[in-house]
């Protein structure tokens, strides 16, 4: 075994590592992660890995105790983690909104979803674990770097005290928590800046957001990703909405700035799908070959004696026999929930019934697939650049073809509102697959992290279950809380409401409109055939690139997120992408290998920070809102300006950001010197 000399690898250990106060701070550490993953989701469509930052702040806490050890947090990150990444369920769920099945978020339904299908997520990958974790050379990025994180944080130095990185954490969630609340709050600062400018006869615009958490996002996933984004944001803004604003006239009266906004929305995002969708679907045809390897070792490795299995500690999955117990469990549960969302419906028991077995079978079963390619991708790419979007596309576009054809042969077509049953039940169905796939991309880095260190498998198991269900308690009523204070596009909660403010929830307009759209049989297929034909030249290129060059790649999934999300959102990311790649250059060239490792763990901290800080914010200020609004006040209680000050605030958020950016630029190369 490598690095067999560290002691916390030997098989015969006595040190806490799965314990009630571990268990708790996982807890607290849940609640806050899950809760500032839901804010970010519905705002820009993208959630983050808690891993690092659960690691670091668990460090900081149990350094406390005397007995505090590697092990035992690294159990507290398994389960932060997991709940964190739980949240990509917000990628489907207020779907439930928009086509108005649901007028706020059904506390016991999503709940049971998340728990279940986050369940089922960690059962699917435990077999793929010796496989995927201990016999590949898979990357895992995200466990390795969260591994280091937490050996470093072990060591002692001179002094007697432990380097944890809570500093860079800290400093940059306060960061980005007074600039949240100037912008969102005092509204003193603005939020992005726009500039329109015609092409021709048509009109397209360069806009750049502010927002710091997005730069740490950007930061994250690195000069790849960010640039296939900016490829994107070029295709869409400097070819599809120029041209399509000069063939098309707008309508009488309507301005062209709102007309371009029309074009976008209507079009050019079902192009972004149908190049996410290719993207996805190339993803997976290429993981085919290595799913169905790493399935039959570890079904190999189930027929192992328990005698064989004991050699070591660390190679002890969780029995066979517990396996079953939770997935029965976890497929009733998911049985008796189905049914209960069905029930209200006027149509016979025994079709309800058969709603909730086919809904669940599809989900299990399509589950199973994508869990193992999710598990694979997060060691190809890492959980943050996997294209958990992609899995949800297909996902819904599957859920919704299975219910069509259910719901034709019942007659559930011919009723009142038989069209929004099938598209909430292709909603629902999709839901557990999501719940599913993001918990399986998030459980092998934890996995993977736990090899690094020395932990017992069975024991992160665990911990990953108790984090789906300590998450899955929070994300209903933040849910419902973020709903009630800026609404969804489409499900404003109250009349009067400025749509401007609703959060964006991408993912689940896209599916939401897919499903509808295969429903009525309106979907403008066109712009998704136009898209398929992009994603097909994106992934030639993607290959050509790979096989002709050493270090370019174009990844045709962050190509499509450019064309599909609001240009606004990702050009931030953008922004901390490149400002990664050069100040981690800059680090490398001046001072080694040594001061690029030192940079890049206090830029990882700092930007995992900058997105926490800003995420409780938004959720902070939603109970704001929430509390004023229900009490007769505005949906802007702390503002301390008027739209005439719209201007300044604009400059004054770009002083800020470039502000931002600086100090971000100072975290990053300070490591040279302390290195």
């Amino acid at each position: 075994m490598k690095d067999a000399q560290n002691e916390f690898m030997q098989h015969e250990l006595r040190l806490p590592e799965l314990t009630v106060r571990g268990m708790l701070l996982g807890a607290i550490l849940t609640i806050i992660f899950t809760a500032s993953n839901v804010y970010l989701g519905l705002k820009v469509g993208l959630t983050f890995s808690s891993a690092i930052p659960a690691a670091v702040i668990s460090m900081a806490i149990l350094k406390m105790a005397k007995d505090a050890n590697i092990l035992e947090n690294n159990m507290v990150q398994t389960q932060a983690s997991a709940a964190g990444t739980l949240s990509a369920i917000i990628f489907i769920i207020p779907g439930m909104l928009m086509i108005g099945y649901w007028h706020g978020f059904q506390f016991w339904q999503t709940l049971v979803v998340s728990a279940c299908g986050g369940c089922l997520g960690v059962l699917f990958t435990i077999p793929l674990r010796r496989a995927m974790v201990v016999h590949s050379d898979l990357a895992y990025p995200e466990g390795v770097a969260a591994a280091e994180i937490l050996k470093v944080g072990s060591q002692t130095k001179a002094d007697g005290k432990t380097d944890s990185g809570l500093k860079e954490i800290l400093a940059g969630s306060a960061v980005a928590s007074v600039v949240a609340f100037l912008t969102n709050g005092l509204q003193v600062l603005g939020g992005s800046l726009s500039a329109w400018f015609h092409v021709g006869r048509g009109m397209t615009q360069l806009p750049l957001g502010y927002s710091t958490a997005l730069v740490g996002a950007g930061y994250l996933i690195g000069i790849a990703s960010g640039l296939a984004m900016l490829t994107g944001i070029a295709i869409a803004w400097a070819g599809f909405v120029p041209y399509f604003t000069m063939a098309e006239m707008p309508p009488d009266g309507m301005a062209m700035q709102k007309f371009a906004g029309m074009i976008y929305q209507q079009k050019v995002r079902l192009i972004g799908a149908g190049a996410m969708g290719v993207a996805a679907i190339w993803t997976l045809i290429t993981l085919a070959r290595p799913v169905i390897d790493g399935v039959k070792e570890s079904i190999a490795g189930a027929r192992t004696t328990g005698e064989e299995k004991g050699l070591h500690r660390m190679d002890i999955d969780m029995s066979m026999k517990s396996i079953a117990l939770v997935f029965t469990v976890t497929v009733i549960g998911l049985l008796a929930i189905f049914f209960m969302f069905v029930s209200p419906e006027q149509i016979p028991p025994s079709q309800k019934l058969i709603f909730s077995i086919v809904g669940v079978g599809v989900s299990v079963l399509m589950g199973f697939f994508v869990a193992a390619a999710c598990a694979y991708m997060a060691g190809l790419v890492g959980t943050s650049s996997s294209p958990i979007s992609g899995i949800g596309i297909l996902g819904i576009i599957v859920a919704s073809l299975v219910m069509y054809a259910l719901c034709s042969s019942f007659g559930i077509f011919e009723m009142p509102g038989g069209e929004k049953f099938a598209t909430a039940t292709a909603i629902f169905t999709t839901s557990i697959i999501l719940a599913i796939a993001c918990i399986s991309n998030d459980n092998m880095q934890d996995l993977k992290t736990g090899w690094l260190v020395g932990a017992t498998p069975w024991r992160q198991q665990v911990a990953l279950l108790i984090g789906c269900v300590v998450g899955a308690l929070v994300i209903a009523p933040v849910l419902n809380l973020l709903y009630e204070a800026y609404g969804f596009p489409g499900a404003m909660p109250r009349p009067g409401m400025d749509p401007a403010q609703a959060l964006s929830a991408p993912q689940a307009v896209l599916m939401t409109t897919i499903a509808q759209g295969i429903f009525s049989s309106k979907l403008a297929w066109e712009y998704i055939y136009i898209g398929i034909g992009v994603g097909v030249i994106l992934v030639l290129i993607d290959l050509f690139l790979k096989r002709t060059t050493k270090n370019l790649c174009l990844p045709p999934l962050a190509v499509g997120m450019g064309i599909y999300l609001p240009p606004v959102i990702q050009t931030p990311l953008v922004v901390g992408a490149i400002l990664g790649y050069v100040l981690n250059r800059h680090m490398r060239k001046t001072g080694g290998s040594n001061a690029e490792a030192a940079g890049l763990r206090r830029g990882t901290l700092f930007a995992s920070g900058l997105i926490v800080g800003e995420s409780i914010v938004g959720v902070l200020l939603a109970g704001v809102i929430v509390v004023s609004v229900s009490n007769g006040g505005g949906e802007a209680p702390l503002a301390m300006v008027g739209s005439d000050f719209a201007d300044t605030a604009e400059m004054l958020g770009l002083l800020v950001f470039f502000g931002i950016l600086a100090l971000f630029s100072k975290v990053v190369l300070s490591g040279k010197k302390s290195s």
